[in-house]
């Protein structure tokens, strides 16, 4: 008996694990490392496919130009799926999208049809990595796949670096991943941030700073500026890490006015909604610890010198998180997420006031303090160099 049941489990595993019925060779796909999408006149979706070449190697000095380690396909349709699967018409392989890096979205695209036409596909296809990050251009997104890398292999790599290193190391942009853009898409407020792409005119070089503000899945007028980026990221709990600009104290003039700085190591924020009556009032808590980067006029060597420090910073930190909350409540965005706390709070009370929601924010009143605790000098003492 112990035999038969032994001979069947080895014919069951020979049928089950033998043969390569579903194998597929390294040269049936070209493997996608940035997508770039675009509306053109005729309102097609026209798609810009980075792909890596693994024969290809970059020019070195006083070598023979070689292949390019990246190529562009470009690719039309009336949607995404029918763009992605004509790039074998031109490359002759079928595009594999595991290994892609980077999702730009032109301007267009963004603002005329909006991201869910682009996420739909990305999201169901079951390849596409839901982490990788996404981007909103300054004009067309394919033409930021057309500039070569400075370090990377290709331009894809090039730019999810870029992303990520500015989000972590300046508070300059902000770091979305696909599954956290999807998740954006469906909170009750309709406000999306994305890092925005654009080319520095004078240079021509890429930069990603600030972050583009999305109503509905489609671009508003507005992109937050760099400089305005940081206090959003300390009110959406993102700072991870950067410095912070103070004015120095004994500046003769606003034209040559130096900058003192604080080295963030770590900033929490907690931002509670109240109710009262028919008005939303919101108190916003900001704690920071940080070590001083640079002096030029100030001195913290005693007690009293670091608390009019800290407190020149603190005054400066409230000063421009009520200007960024000032400019999205001018243009009626509650990026903050003031929505989203009320509807988890209170659904029902939040199901009378989401069609009003924009007016209401617009008129909301932010109570702010700001904490910030200096626990180093860095290597040199307490006074200007």
């Amino acid at each position: 008996m112990r035999t038969r049941i032994s001979i069947g489990f080895c014919i069951l595993a020979v049928i089950l694990l033998a043969g390569c019925w579903d194998k597929a060779e390294l040269v049936e796909f070209g493997y996608a490392q940035a997508i770039a999408v675009d509306l053109d006149q005729s309102e097609e979706i026209y798609l810009t496919t980075h792909f890596y070449n693994p024969s290809g190697s970059q020019e070195m000095g006083g070598a023979p130009k070689q292949s390019s380690k990246a190529f562009n396909i470009l690719t039309k349709g009336d949607n995404m799926n029918e763009a992605i699967k004509d790039i074998p018409i031109h490359l002759g392989r079928r595009a594999k999208l595991d290994h892609m890096r980077i999702l730009i979205i032109g301007e267009e695209m963004s603002r005329q049809r909006g991201l869910e036409d682009v996420l739909d596909f990305f999201m169901r296809d079951p390849e596409t990595r839901k982490t990788i990050l996404v981007l909103i251009a300054r004009g067309k997104a394919s033409d930021y796949l057309e500039t070569k890398p400075y370090i990377e292999n290709t331009i894809g790599q090039q730019l999810r670096k870029i992303e990520e290193t500015t989000a972590r190391f300046s508070a300059k942009t902000s770091r979305v991943p696909l599954l956290d853009l999807a998740i954006q898409l469906k909170n009750e407020t309709g406000v999306t941030t994305l890092p925005n792409v654009f080319k520095d005119k004078p240079l021509d070089e890429i930069s990603i700073a600030g972050v583009a503000l999305l109503k509905e899945g489609k671009l508003v007028k507005s992109v937050i500026s760099p400089t305005n980026t940081q206090p959003l990221l300390m009110l959406l709990g993102k700072f991870k890490s950067g410095v912070i600009d103070i004015a120095d104290k004994d500046a003769e003039s606003e034209k040559k006015k130096t900058k003192e700085s604080l080295q963030v190591i770590s900033l929490k924020t907690k931002i509670v909604p109240f109710i009262e009556g028919e008005d939303v009032v919101a108190r916003v808590h900001i704690k920071i610890i940080g070590a001083i980067g640079e002096l030029h006029s100030s001195s913290v060597m005693t007690r009293e010198e670091q608390n009019k420090f800290k407190g020149r910073l603190e005054a400066e930190i409230k000063e421009k998180l009520r200007e960024t909350i000032s400019l999205l409540q001018k243009e009626r965005l509650d990026a903050i997420g003031i929505g989203n706390q009320i509807f988890q709070k209170n659904s029902a009370l939040w199901k009378r006031w989401k069609p009003t929601w924009n007016e209401r924010f617009a008129k909301a009143e932010f109570n702010v303090a700001v904490e910030v605790n200096i626990v180093s000098t860095g290597m040199g003492i307490g006074v200007p160099f």
